[in-house]
């Protein structure tokens, strides 16, 4: 079965270097997900002739608006100009649902009115076990980030492949059963030398690089310190519109 990432984007919060934020688009035959879905995502789907309508299901590691903040502006599309007729899943982490809501109402007011033609429902993942999200299997582990965005990493598995992605989080225990024989890692490299809380930099993932255990590690959500340093580093590195066939 053919399985493939797209990276539709792979930049951090702040738009370094011109790039997208977060949003992994994973296509498997009859089934399609997204890994986050930052608020620059439809921008880059756009990009890409993409229709957000082949995406069946969202899975979000954490809430942060450069993960989570394009969900909105994807949804009231799929009800007015899209004409979405399909399920849609959003899958995340404790209190996704209320979370969101919250995010609705606070980038597009009013949009609580209105209701979607399509079934829309809301999964709440739990941590370290796995979760049935249409065709893909997902176990989402503990992530060390800002408290407050309930954060997790998330192992995807979907035709025989599995894909990994660390979301934003310093290294922990967890991180070797998450990347352990994954067709593809996708690993955060937030800065280059700077140590900076909640997040990954390139000497702990030197530090760690033979625990992560992944068949292929790709390092993402790159700094603008970071990125200077991206064509120097022997480590492959992931840009925005990237396909990976696994």
């Amino acid at each position: 079965m053919s399985v493939s990432v797209t990276f539709v984007g792979t930049g951090d919060a702040f738009g370094a270097g011109g790039r997208f934020q977060t949003c992994f688009l994973v296509r498997s035959p009859g089934f399609n997900f997204v890994i986050d879905f930052g608020a620059s995502s439809l921008i880059s789907l756009n990009q890409l002739g993409i229709s957000h309508n082949e995406i069946d299901a969202i899975v979000l590691t954490h809430i942060h608006g450069d993960h989570c903040g394009g969900v909105p502006f994807m949804l009231m599309d799929a009800m007015l100009g899209a004409r979405r007729d399909k399920p849609l899943m959003i899958a995340g982490p404790r209190d996704t649902e209320a979370r969101l809501q919250e995010v609705y109402e606070a980038l597009l007011p009013g949009m609580h009115v209105m209701t979607p033609k399509f079934d829309l429902k809301y999964i709440e993942m739990d941590v370290m076990k796995p979760n049935t999200i249409g065709s893909a299997t997902v176990t989402p582990f503990p992530a060390i980030h800002t408290g407050e965005t309930n954060p997790t990493s998330v192992r995807c598995e979907i035709g025989g492949k599995t894909i990994s992605y660390t979301g934003d989080s310093a290294w922990n225990k967890h991180m070797p059963a998450l990347g352990k024989d994954a067709d593809l890692l996708i690993l955060e490299c937030y800065f280059h030398a700077k140590p900076v809380r909640f997040h990954l930099n390139y000497p702990d993932i030197k530090e760690h690089w033979d625990e992560f255990g992944a068949k292929r590690i790709i390092l993402t959500h790159m700094s603008a310190e970071m990125l200077p340093m991206a064509d120097d580093i022997p480590e492959e590195t992931a840009r925005d519109h990237m396909v990976i066939e696994l």
